[in-house]
């Protein structure tokens, strides 16, 4: 029995075949940073109020009256969702009464928005929630529609991986873009605001989950140079449906996975892979590489369930803590990335910063994880990330730059926070549930997503609120973190019996041996 690492050492690990793949793959998923993040512009919320029929019989001085004022962010603005009855203030005109000397305003009755609403054009020119009134009674649409992209994205994520072990990488890998690009293009010609969540929900299903962070960042750092510049909403979604279109002739660049053809039993096709990638990197390849009188050998793994994630006390409370850490964390980062409009300034620049933080974020992750216990470097940057978050409140409306530097210093602490919680789960759990644990758990991330909008709906009625909840939330989960098992310089356990305990369900004396262990840790070097 042979096996695949060792039939195929002889290509080298990071040759020029491994790194033309891997460019091409990368390139294959910058519209991923499109996607997920679009719906930032496409259900942009502009400034608006109730229209007043230009046919209604008012004098001028009537007409600047009809709207009663609210307070927003310590100043009067017109109201958004109601007007003084219509039939009334014509009546008082025709009367030639005065607003506020004839008429106490306070006392007037008041409609809601019967002729629909004037938005304001300055940022968009239109979006779906002016295109469809989604506004006032029907504001609750607009997260909702962000909800179902990620519910979308859950779904995918669940057949996504069965699909490829069934159908092959290469085929799912542009199914998916198939998918995600072609139900894009389709959004564009939506009728109602049921059809093009519909149509929103399976391009996440087609969501490529095979992300590189720094490909998806080209992405989400384009997005506010497209919608800058095309402010309609249906002429963007066309503009960023093209990026996708041009990946597709990647198909006869990018190769199928040997690994997989070996398990169908298509050896001359592995071969034939394996063939060209040596002669690409220059290497003497064997005249037979793969031979199929000499089966490779199975990698044989136990069956595992997701209750062995519970199996103790000690396992199960390691995987709620767990569920929650990854599911609040992510509830941080995506409302942060989608409350970017919201915030003072110019929307687009705003959205700009928040894809740009996330670089020195990764970095600083990356750094970190080299030389540093996973426990407190976490929960470090978790307290910076809501520490800063709960600040906001405290900064006087007139320092708006300042909210938007506590906003991205935020973004920054759990953007970091997050891309360490892959490490932090796959080294605390054995080999046997490992991958089972971190699929979890990053389920429990989508969760968080899907949560997220809501906490930004929530700005609309106090613009701190989603500050202050996102912040002691994060707060909280900084303090859980503090309370896991290190795994820093351990070894990887591989039964368990071997995961380690939580502080308090450490119980009996130490061993010799697991002394010496503590005093010669074997160092775990992971790669980020």
């Amino acid at each position: 029995m042979q096996d695949y690492d060792e039939v195929t050492a002889f290509l080298g690990e990071w040759g020029l075949f491994q790194r033309l793949i891997f460019f091409l793959l990368s390139a294959s998923i910058i519209p991923n940073g499109f996607n997920g993040m679009s719906v930032v512009f496409l259900a942009g919320t502009p400034e608006h109020h109730c229209r007043v029929p230009d046919t209604a019989n008012l004098s001028s001085v009537w007409r600047n009256h009809s709207l009663p004022l609210q307070l927003q962010d310590g100043r009067e603005v017109p109201h958004r969702c109601r007007r003084y009855r219509l039939a009334t203030i014509v009546n008082f005109s025709a009367l030639g009464l005065e607003p506020g000397r004839d008429v106490d305003l306070e006392q007037l009755e008041q409609e809601g928005c019967l002729d629909g609403w004037e938005f304001n054009q300055d940022i968009y020119l239109s979006t779906i929630v002016t295109e469809w009134s989604l506004v006032c009674e029907d504001d609750w649409k607009t997260p909702l529609t962000t909800s179902l992209f990620f519910v979308g994205v859950l779904l995918g994520s669940f057949v996504s991986g069965q699909l490829s072990d069934r159908f092959g990488r290469k085929t799912i890998l542009f199914a998916t873009m198939a998918v995600q690009t072609g139900f894009s293009f389709l959004q564009i010609f939506s009728i109602n605001w049921e059809m093009f969540t519909m149509l929103f929900v399976i391009v996440g299903m087609g969501q490529i989950s095979n992300y590189v962070v720094a490909f998806i960042l080209v992405g989400y750092m384009l997005l506010p140079l497209f919608a800058h510049f095309i402010r309609d909403w249906r002429m963007l979604l066309l503009a960023l449906t093209v990026p996708g279109v041009l990946c597709f002739p990647l198909w006869w660049f990018i190769p199928e996975s040997p690994r997989w053809l070996i398990s169908q039993r298509r050896f001359r096709e592995a071969e034939d892979i394996i063939q060209k990638a040596a002669k690409m990197n220059n290497v003497a390849a064997p005249a037979v590489v793969f031979d199929p009188v000499e089966e490779l050998s199975p990698v044989k793994q136990q069956k595992v369930f997701i209750l062995d994630l519970f199996r103790t006390r000690n396992i199960g409370t390691i995987t709620i803590m767990f569920l929650l850490l990854w599911m609040l964390t992510s509830v941080g980062y995506f409302a942060l990335s989608l409350n970017t409009p919201n915030l003072h300034g110019d929307a687009y620049l705003n959205c700009f910063f928040s894809a740009l933080i996330e670089v020195p974020a990764y970095i600083t992750a990356w750094l970190l994880l080299r030389t540093l216990p996973r426990r407190y470097i976490i929960s470090g940057v978790l307290f910076l990330g809501g520490g800063v978050l709960l600040l906001i409140q405290l900064v006087p409306a007139d320092y708006n730059f300042l909210s938007i530097g506590l906003a991205m210093l935020g973004k920054f602490g759990i953007t970091s926070a997050f891309s360490m919680l892959y490490v932090f789960t796959a080294e605390l759990y054995p080999t046997l549930v490992r991958n089972m644990a971190v699929g979890v758990t990053s389920m429990a991330s989508r969760v968080g997503s899907i949560i997220a909008p809501y906490f930004v709906y929530l700005g609309a009625y106090n613009r701190v609120l989603p500050y202050i909840l996102m912040g002691s939330l994060t707060v909280l989960i900084g303090i859980i973190t503090l309370l896991f098992p290190e795994s820093f310089g351990m070894t990887l356990p591989e039964t368990l019996e071997q995961m380690q305990k939580m502080k308090w369900f450490r119980y009996g004396k130490k061993t010799k041996d697991s002394m010496e262990k503590e005093e010669n840790p074997k160092v775990l070097i992971t790669s980020f």
